[in-house]
């Protein structure tokens, strides 16, 4: 009979009463270390998982980083340019505001009803004067009160392109009204004017 490969056979002593339980606590011994064996495993695999997480965030959180600081440093550089737009506009409104104030009091202050007495020619060129004064100050200012600033819609989301035709037919409603207003005061300082001379002319 040919002989078998040593490490085929277990190095018992043969008829030992003890080789199957010694047997029996190697197999205990190998079930143990493999328990182990998986413990570690799952221990690596549960480590190997959590810093692919943190490896996932962290690259999360730099690509976020780097997208919101280009964004944010972009969008400092349209908002200085804002607000010096904008106290620009803050600064010319308040003077156009000045302005509009002194021709109210100037207006205010005319009262044809205190004219009895005085050179009524000289009176009213004066307050016709304030009149023309007036509408020139409001016809150069008020278009720059009324224009709204200029943006580039296409650097916001929704932007829209108002209507041209809607726009243009109301500013002329509105200039009509406003030139009617202005004429008005003319209007009535010239009859206010002629009521008063007629009564001083002779025979009445």
């Amino acid at each position: 009979m040919p002989e078998r490969p040593r490490d085929q056979l277990l190095d018992l002593p043969e008829g030992d009463p003890l080789s199957t339980e010694h047997l029996d606590e190697k197999v205990h011994l190998a079930e143990a270390h493999e328990q182990q064996l998986k413990r570690q495993l799952e221990v690596v695999e549960r480590q190997k998982r959590e810093l692919e997480e943190l490896s996932r965030r962290q690259e999360t959180f730099n690509t976020g980083k780097t997208e919101l600081v280009d964004k944010l440093t972009r969008a400092r550089v349209i908002l200085e340019r804002e607000i010096h737009d904008a106290n620009k506009r803050v600064e010319m409104l308040q003077i156009i505001d000045g302005n509009y104030a002194l021709h109210l009091d100037t207006l205010d202050s005319i009262n044809p009803k205190a004219w009895d007495g005085m050179d009524i020619n000289k009176e009213l060129t004066r307050a016709l004067a304030a009149v023309d004064d007036a509408r020139s100050e409001f016809t150069k200012s008020y278009p720059r009160i009324a224009a709204m600033p200029e943006h580039d819609t296409s650097a916001h989301d929704g932007g829209y392109i108002a209507d041209g035709g809607a726009g243009d037919s109301k500013d002329f409603i509105g200039w009509l009204k406003i030139g009617v207003a202005f004429s008005l005061p003319l209007i009535i300082f010239g009859l206010i004017a002629l009521i008063v001379i007629v009564s001083r002319m002779p025979g009445k």
